[in-house]
């Protein structure tokens, strides 16, 4: 049996129990070893000789360390030594100070551990590596793909949670609602603990964000010292790498990284761009020319190739859509549009025989200035607090009054989540980005059903959510990077079904707590680009590089898209699977795909419900379900129905 894209590439932690063990026969029984997934199981036991851990790995390490009944297994693209894991299982009294001991570790793997027959499984706390949970016959199983459980467990769709992928963006708590049926998804700040054979099922908080009490002076080298650590865990014991070089700070900085821990033979791919006015390729060159000469001074050096794609090799937004059907990610990323571009690159970058492939996703989420982290200035520094809020709001064009009433009366979250959904106008870019998150707006070609779906799930949700952090402020910062170590999921996904691993450094772990625990006011200087990069990065970066401002975007390659692939995207709302299910108006949808240039388009943009359209053809048949619940959809189900 075929299986789509990322489901060659997984691993699921078994209950101890009969059931557990038949659940592993039927993974390796739908996943046998084939040309696209050459290999076979990888498998960890439990004391008892029954398999504990399955997992079918492309790109991903498997480390173990056994010592007796206890065990620490550490699954990530590091090639991490079973001494080092070792050196912190030995010592450990128990979970909590084993895990606390695992922060010495670069923080982009998986962790499941067993401590006097207590399991725990955690991902990482960006949430770029996440944790799901199903029930199997009164036990619990889970895995890092919450396609694999919904396979185990037969679990069927849920119109709840996929109508709300429908949205631009999902809140939080919203957005940890898997689209499966009875699969869940722990918060990333704590771990799943399974007791007594996988019966008994809890979470544990493992990780507290910092209090971001350095300056910039104290927090600068820190986040140097972070990001160095984990890029150079990433290269090594690689004889080739390659890198995303798009000219602007994050990549260019992950690229020097990459040459001060001593990269070998490097290959640096540039996309050209189809604006005569963008700076991206400029700079990517001044880079490569900085970094040619650092290597010439370095006798040992080795080769930095520079490739520059053709503009009119790239891409547009919107072309090969149905090339996502090769892809079951663990939910409708709204990335689908741009996936051709994302392959284009990554096969360039596999063929020149790169081990590992690097990029700078997740600067802009690090260290962008939010407003509202100014608001958490607002009890101990007032002044700061306006003076860049202030500066923020004339940046933006936002209304004075709005402003001060969103800083200084602020509703509590639940209040907020309640409100945050506008039914049919889109939210307004003058709109004072000041607290808990950005509003979502309804499309004009959602369904009632859709728009009723979409309305009790943030009802229920409102009833009850806690923010991540008690003030808006912390609560954007940890959100916004979870939100973008998410999203770049699909980026790593990619490259998986290519055979190269993709690295975001800037997900790790380590280097998010650093950026939090420096002060707001140095992070956040509204006057100031990047400002906390830019002196980590001091002496790393040639001051020239440092200097840059300016960012450019791929607007144009979104209308060109919807000109250019209008005929796709008319096809994929013929026989929408989403029509079917009674959450949009295809006929709606194939009229603007004939009229591209409709300003209704350029006031809702498409990309979500495309991702949703596209990932639903792949889920429905993408691999049947081998559990006794298995069900296949016939005919919309209520909102009580697909509760879980």
């Amino acid at each position: 049996m075929k299986m789509p894209g990322h489901l060659r590439d997984f691993f699921v932690v078994l209950p101890d129990t009969a059931e557990g063990e038949a659940a592993a026969g039927h993974l390796r029984s739908a996943a046998p070893a084939s040309p696209e997934a050459p290999g076979a199981f990888e498998t960890v036991s439990h004391p008892s000789g029954r398999p504990w851990i399955l997992a079918r790995l492309l790109v991903r390490n498997l480390v173990q360390v056994v010592r007796g009944d206890d065990a620490l297994v550490l699954i990530g693209p590091n090639k991490t030594s079973a001494a080092e894991l070792d050196a912190v299982l030995r010592p450990a009294r128990d979970t909590l100070d084993l895990h606390r001991r695992l922060t010495a570790l670069p923080g982009l793997g998986h962790v499941v551990s067993r401590v006097d027959g207590e399991t725990c499984v955690r991902g990482t706390a960006s949430g770029h590596r996440r944790v799901y949970h199903a029930d199997l016959a009164g036990s619990r199983l889970a895995s890092d793909r919450p396609a694999a459980l919904a396979h185990l467990t037969g679990a069927a769709l849920d119109d709840g949670a996929l109508a709300l992928r429908l949205l631009d963006f999902v809140p939080h708590p919203l957005r940890e609602r898997p689209v499966w049926q009875g699969v869940r998804e722990v918060d990333p700040a704590y771990a799943l603990v399974l007791r007594d054979a996988a019966r008994s099922c809890s979470v544990r908080r493992w990780w507290q964000p910092p209090q971001p009490r350095l300056t910039m002076a104290e927090g600068a080298p820190l986040v140097a010292a972070a990001l160095a650590a984990s890029v150079a865990a990433h290269l090594s014991g690689r004889t080739r790498v390659s890198g995303e070089l798009s000219g602007g700070m994050d990549s260019t900085s992950v690229t020097f990284l990459a040459q001060h821990a001593g990269a070998p033979d490097t290959t640096l791919l540039t996309v050209a761009a189809r604006d005569s006015r963008s700076e991206d390729q400029l700079w990517a060159e001044r880079g490569v020319r900085a970094a040619r000469q650092a290597a010439e001074r370095d006798a040992g050096a080795r080769k930095i190739e520079h490739v520059v794609v053709p503009a009119d090799d790239a891409p547009l937004f919107y072309a090969d859509l149905p090339a996502t059907a090769g892809e079951l990610l663990d939910e409708p990323f709204p990335v689908a549009p741009a996936r051709a571009r994302a392959a284009m690159l990554l096969s360039r970058a596999a063929a020149t025989g790169s081990e590992y492939h690097l990029t700078g996703y997740g600067g802009d989420e690090l260290f962008n200035g939010l407003a509202s982290a100014c608001q958490d200035l607002l009890p101990g520094k007032p002044l700061k607090a306006w003076n860049r809020i202030s500066a923020l709001r004339h940046q933006s064009g936002w209304p004075l009054l709005p402003t001060l009433r969103g800083m200084l009366l602020p509703p509590a979250f639940g209040t907020w989540l309640a409100g945050s959904l506008i039914d049919t106008a889109t939210a307004d870019s003058r709109t004072p980005q000041v607290s808990w998150g950005m509003r979502q707006a309804m499309r004009p070609w959602f369904t009632q059903r859709a728009r009723d779906l979409v309305r009790e799930e943030f009802r229920r949700a409102a009833a009850t959510a806690e923010p991540i952090a008690p003030r808006p402020g912390r609560h954007m910062d940890i959100d916004t990077v979870r939100l973008g170590a998410r999203y770049f999921q699909a980026m790593e996904d990619v490259g998986a079904g290519l055979g190269l691993p993709v690295a975001a450094p800037f997900f790790d772990d380590r280097v998010v707590e650093a950026v939090l625990a420096v002060r707001v006011e140095d992070r956040v200087v509204p006057w100031r680009y990047k400002p906390l990069l830019v002196e980590a990065m001091r002496g790393v970066v040639p001051d020239a590089l440092l200097s840059r401002t300016t960012k450019d975007h791929m607007s144009a390659d979104d209308v060109q898209g919807l000109r250019v692939h209008a005929p796709g995207l008319r096809d994929l709302w013929t026989g929408s699977l989403l029509d079917e299910r009674g959450l949009i108006d295809a006929g709606r949808l194939r009229r603007l795909a004939d009229d591209p240039y409709s300003p209704l388009l350029q006031q809702h943009p498409i990309d979500s419900t495309v991702s949703c359209e596209a990932w639903l053809r792949t889920a429905q048949n993408a691999w049947p379900p081998a559990g006794p619940a298995a069900a296949t959809h016939t005919a919309p189900t209520t909102n009580s129905e697909a509760a879980p």
